[in-house]
């Protein structure tokens, strides 16, 4: 891709190539399919979200290290991608979904929130002189229609999914929650369904330490990024 007559197309982000494609809008998606490990599943009634995290270092605190933010009552996020654009778009996120509550006095809708969010990335892929966002922000959140899950993209796509995984070893995830998901699971079997998906497709051992959770149930619409100790309980009830 680097050599020859494609140079040309590999360095301008509005160049299209003979093929159709924009190699720097592919080079970010890279750069998501390189982050570690995010999986979300949904059921009738609630929604859970997990990341994997790597400390770089023993003299990091990893506590200090995130990969799951909270944007309103209802909605948290996963990111995947590159930390500094993640954190700009959420900021943009969380102004958004303010917004909507002072001008319309009720909670703003995730579909229209994260189609706001992909509008902008997309802004970003026809410009010369900018580069894409190299980053894609995985959302769960319950409102009036129910429990949700979005993905952005770097090149502005944004999908629903039941469940879905993002990052290193996202195919493998993607794989497991096929052969086991079911719409109508309680809260503790999506719990187990969404760790076994990261369990099983990383090569570190889960841990406490290593791992975010966050979860919204039905019964108060509210986020909840979970404490080491709750998610400590969780990894014990999958032994």
């Amino acid at each position: 891709m680097f050599g020859g007559g494609q140079v040309k197309y590999d360095r301008a982000l509005t160049v299209f190539s003979p093929e159709g494609r924009l190699y720097q809008v592919e080079y970010a998606l890279e750069a998501v399919r390189r982050g570690t490990l995010a999986v979300a599943v949904k059921s009738n009634k609630d929604v859970c979200i997990a990341a994997q995290i790597k400390i770089p270092s023993k003299l990091m605190d990893g506590d200090a290290i995130d990969k799951l933010f909270q944007v309103d009552e209802h909605i948290g996020v996963a990111i995947s991608g590159l930390h500094a654009d993640s954190r700009i778009l959420i900021n943009y996120a969380r102004v958004q979904a303010q917004s909507f509550r002072l001008t319309y006095d009720e909670p703003v809708r995730l579909n229209m929130l994260v189609k706001s969010i992909a509008d902008l990335k997309q802004m970003y892929t026809q410009y010369g002189g900018i580069r894409p966002w190299g980053c894609a922000l995985f959302f769960i959140g319950i409102d009036a229609t129910g429990p949700s899950i979005y993905t952005t993209s770097p090149s502005g796509i944004y999908r629903s999914f039941k469940a879905y995984a993002i990052g290193s070893g996202e195919t493998c995830a993607r794989d497991y929650i096929t052969e086991n998901y079911k719409a109508d699971m309680t809260f503790d079997e999506l719990i187990n369904l969404t760790l076994n998906a990261l369990k099983g497709c990383i090569d570190e051992e889960l841990s406490k330490d290593a791992l975010r959770v966050g979860y919204i149930k039905s019964e108060d619409i509210k986020f909840k990024l979970c404490s080491k100790e709750e998610i400590d309980g969780f990894l014990k009830a999958l032994k």
